[in-house]
């Protein structure tokens, strides 16, 4: 039995069609002759879409008790028992009552298609797990549930459901989607233009991802090497030379001629490490390409021709934008260049333009040497191997063993010549062979003692010894080179590496990049130095090490970041091969440096939204909620000492009733906006003790009236760490919060108990709830859910007492009361684990 295809039907937000395609796409199986099934959808009281259910077969749902109340959830087992050919689940990301078989319903899904079931079902891309942080920026709402992207992927189809803003909004005007008395409310928060809009770019955009995958993916089975040219893709090869900024610039205008161009520009350096490119222009040129939108590779490759082709097919690109060679014109008689090859053998897939530039044919210099830097006592034990070695081994074997051969005696002064290119390098090296073959001939072959050789042979085998000694020499030299860039490139990689891992783990802390960058390279101190002209003096951006210096002129190594920048290093002289990894360091520490200076713009511009939003609703607080009680107690003022109308006692009294509810609502106001003014200027200090719940909690219900309120406290509660005024504060405004919004004749209810290390305070109501997109939003101030009337406060009972609540080492959240109503959980740290004492009272005292 294979495993079942799922099918998911992707929405940018509620109400764009998905439940209602995926009920026609059920209709459209069931008249070919498939077995479909409903197993759950969620209809939301939407007629269109509850009529698209007739004619459909209903599983039955499962019903499950939590918390006194009974819930309806998908039952698995049913369906599992029904085998139908495809089933449809609505509402992937959902959350399952606890007790069910599976926690989330992508896992109840997850089963069926392991038991063969074809799954049809619906998400929307607020819901997707990675895309959460992004929904919350772009709409102030944190998504409480939400299904990993590996699940979506995974889907065989995906179909996205698109609708215009202006038409969801239409649709929601008409009553199509929500409740004529939540239309409003909808309308001006979460489903503005702006948020549907940028929602559905995001739809857009990842279903066009999932899309280029599934190209790929086919590609790759079908092993297809030629470009399919879906759209537009520009690959521009560089070199690290200036004219890569050209080559950059022209790819862009390219892209821009066609819809969805894409620019991708790649640097190719040789496996061997070595490379005449500049890294401070493969990062100017780096930036370049990111500020225009497209992306930079670093790829590496024997022969360049092959690996940028071999790159272009991978990313299946249309173009490939290349500079003139740079190489002088009588380079070309030995080699085409990497120009021509690329041309030559890039196919009828791939068009290349040959771009001309300012450095066209002025050559491209010499390669950095990248030499072995030995230190002064191994170049000293290298020529003390290389010459004194054979010397001592000359009157040794001359005086001790004069009889070895002249084949052994070669074979022992080849040893010293490989040893002082080990230790020294190829200059001994050489030198001990020279050496040591005047030693052979002085001493070791007739005529003995000068400097002339009898036998042919001899000269032969001296021959081939010098010849053999520079040889080995040269290639033990080679390989101790070798060694050592390699271990030098794996250093750089390394530091690369971290570099590149800070840019995607978004560290700002330039102080840590600046002493990572002192540690590395062992400077006494490092400093960033910039002015705004080059008529200013240089001022300090940030600086780490002892004494560092203010100008660049100053220092032992400075290096310029573009114009009115740069990095400044004291401590010794640095060679010219550490000025690549030098120059990412300095790249990093100007990408950090104006990341910084935007995170301090972005929350200066935050808070001074925040300050002018609450300056904005505290204006029309006092312009109209304010002006309400005054306006009553005003009216029954003025009614009292009218001369015109004769009271009675008890108009008197319900006119002062008034006056005294007016002066109250009045007191609550003022009080509330008090309260936010002190918490907003951080003036709220607590004074912690331990206290019982029991004691602070009856206190808070002074302000309610008394049959409103179910108060359910245990005694045997533990003690709370808190302030017992704040805490008196916070719990008055959530009762009267939730009193105001319980209907006739439904008491809230205030239950304790505790947990772990906390203690718990549940208020729990059954008026109209919160939806879950504005359980964090109903906490800011000057915020109201719904349609609530204006006369019922400013918004800032619930905002005030998460902010005493936080004050006091507590959370405040809300959650929904099972069977409709919201429930605000009040969290308390538990007060080092006492529990409250039972005083023993004399019968006297007991009243």
């Amino acid at each position: 039995m294979g495993r079942g295809k799922l099918r998911i039907y992707l929405g940018a937000a509620p109400g764009v069609g998905k439940t209602y395609a995926m009920l026609s796409e059920a209709h459209r199986r069931v008249e070919r002759g498939t077995d479909c099934v409903v197993g759950f959808v969620e209809h939301h009281n939407r007629p269109r879409t509850e009529v698209m259910l007739h004619g459909l077969e209903l599983i039955e749902r499962r019903e499950l008790a939590y918390r006194g109340s009974t819930f309806t959830e998908m039952d698995v087992d049913a369906i599992l028992a029904r085998r139908p050919a495809v089933a449809l689940v609505d509402e992937l990301a959902h959350t399952n009552v606890p007790g069910s078989r599976n926690a989330k319903r992508w896992q109840d899904v997850e089963e069926l298609l392991q038991a063969g079931i074809d799954v049809v079902s619906t998400v929307n891309i607020q819901h997707l797990e990675s895309l959460g942080d992004v929904v919350e920026t772009i709409t102030g709402v944190r998504q409480r549930e939400t299904v990993p992207d590996e699940v979506a992927r995974r889907a065989d189809q995906i179909e996205l459901v698109d609708m215009s803003p202006q038409a969801l909004r239409r649709r929601m005007a008409h009553g199509n989607v929500y409740k004529p008395d939540k239309v409003d409310a909808a309308l001006s928060n979460y489903f503005r233009p702006g948020n549907l809009t940028a929602l559905r770019e995001l739809a857009l955009l990842w279903v066009a991802d999932r899309v280029d995958e599934y190209l790929q993916e086919y590609r790759g089975e079908h092993n297809i090497r030629s470009t399919w040219q879906a759209r537009e893709r520009i690959v521009v090869g560089l070199t690290g030379g200036p004219e890569g900024r050209t080559l950059i610039r022209r790819a862009a205008r390219l892209a821009e001629k066609g819809a969805g161009g894409e620019v991708l520009a790649v640097y190719i350096a040789a496996s061997d490490g070595l490379t005449s490119a500049s890294p401070k222009e493969l990062a100017v040129q780096r930036t370049l390409v990111e500020d225009l939108g497209g992306t930079f590779h670093h790829v590496i490759g024997d022969n360049i021709p092959d690996a940028l082709l071999e790159f272009a097919r991978g990313v299946n690109a249309t173009q490939i934008v290349l500079g003139v060679s740079r190489r002088r014109s009588w380079q070309s008689v030995f080699s085409p260049g990497v120009s021509a090859t690329v041309a030559r053998e890039s196919g009828p897939d791939l068009d290349v333009h040959i771009v001309t530039h300012d450095e066209a044919a002025k050559g491209r210099g010499l390669p950095v040497a990248r030499g072995a830097r030995l230190g002064r006592s191994r170049i000293i034990w290298g020529w003390l191997a290389g010459i004194a070695g054979p010397a001592l081994l000359s009157v040794l074997l001359s005086q001790v063993v004069p009889e070895l051969g002249l084949a052994n005696d070669m074979l022992l002064f080849l040893t010293f010549t490989v040893a002082a290119a080990l230790l020294g390098g190829l200059l001994p090296a050489l030198a001990s062979a020279a050496f040591g073959s005047l030693l052979l001939n002085y001493y070791f072959t007739p005529p003995l003692h000068e400097f002339t050789i009898s036998d042919p042979l001899n000269i032969v085998a001296i021959a081939i010894f010098v010849g053999v000694a520079v040889s080995v020499a040269s290639v033990v030299d080679l390989a101790a080179r070798r060694t050592h860039q390699a271990a030098r490139l794996r250093a750089e990689s390394e530091i690369l590496s971290f570099l590149a891992g800070s840019v995607l783990r978004g560290e700002n802390s330039l102080d840590a990049l600046l002493e990572r960058l002192r540690e590395t390279f062992a400077m006494q101190s490092v400093v960033l130095l910039e002015r705004t002209t080059e008529v200013e003096p240089w001022t300090t951006a940030a600086s780490v090490g002892t004494s560092p210096v203010s100008r660049p002129e100053d220092a032992d190594v400075d290096l310029p970041i573009g114009d009115d920048m740069a990095l400044a290093l004291t401590g010794r002289v640095l060679p010219a091969e550490d000025r690549r990894v030098l120059g990412a360091f300095a790249a990093q520490a100007a990408v950090v440096l104006d990341r910084q200076r935007l995170v301090d713009e972005a929350e200066k511009s935050r808070e001074l939204a925040e300050a002018n939003r609450i300056r904005t609703a505290l204006l029309a607080a006092v312009s109209h909620d304010l002006r309400t009680p005054l306006a009553g107690i005003k009216a029954s003022v003025t009614s009292l000492r009218s001369d015109d109308v004769e009271w009675s006692e008890d108009d008197k009294a319900e006119l002062l009733e008034g006056i005294e509810d007016g002066a109250d609502r009045l007191a609550a106001l003022i009080g509330n906006l008090l309260d936010m003014s002190r918490l907003n200027t951080g003036t709220v200090v607590p004074l912690i003790r331990e206290t019982d719940l029991d004691e602070v909690v009856p206190m808070a219900l002074g302000g309610v009236p008394e049959d409103s309120v179910a108060l359910d406290i245990p005694e045997t509660l533990p003690m709370v760490a808190v302030d017992r005024g704040l805490l008196e504060r916070a719990v008055a405004n959530i009762v009267e919060n939730a009193v105001k919004y319980s209907p006739a004749g439904q008491p809230v209810n205030v239950t304790a108990s505790a947990l772990a290390h906390r203690v718990e305070l549940r208020v729990v109501d059954r008026g109209p709830g919160v939806p879950d997109e504005a359980k964090d939003r109903i906490f800011e101030p000057f915020q109201r859910h719904g349609d609530a009337p204006r006369g019922a406060g400013v918004g800032l009972g619930l905002a005030v007492a998460r902010g005493f609540t936080e004050a006091i080492g507590g959370t405040l959240a809300a959650e929904d009361t099972p069977g409709g109503g919201l429930t605000m959980v009040l969290t308390l740290p538990i007060a080092g684990g006492a529990r409250p004492v039972t005083a023993e009272l004399p019968t006297s005292a007991v009243t």
